[in-house]
């Protein structure tokens, strides 16, 4: 059996990804490359998309794309924990709605009195 760090370095095949490079947008001016170095990554058989346009190689930003899909993958595999609903015992109840009951007399105090001639 694969231990944990086995489990969370293994491969990627690369018939599962594709990679589409393109231009990376926003403001940035001389920071900006004119090149198509940022990254896009999409795993085929999960439909998951991650983008990395951080640096301005397209080997790094492809190195972090593939970690975060990575990271995307493995969390997807985690199982989530099992929920257990919570029971609000009856003293609990009954002292919510008496403070509501209390919360609804003081705004009636609050309203305007009406004097009838």
């Amino acid at each position: 059996m694969p231990s944990f760090r086995q489990a969370s370095e293994r491969r990627i095949p690369l018939d599962d990804i594709e990679e589409t490079f393109y231009k990376s947008s926003g403001p940035g001016g001389q920071r900006k490359n004119k090149r198509e170095t940022a990254v896009r990554i999409r795993h085929i058989p999960t439909g998951i998309t991650v983008v990395a346009t951080e640096h301005r190689s397209q080997a790094k930003n492809r190195q972090l794309a593939m970690e975060r899909l990575k990271e995307r993958l493995r969390a997807r595999s985690r199982r989530r924990k099992r929920r257990i609903p919570t029971h609000i015992p009856l003293t609990a109840k009954s002292r919510i709605l008496e403070s509501k009951r209390h919360r609804g007399k003081l705004k009636i105090y609050r309203s305007k009195i009406h004097i009838e001639e």
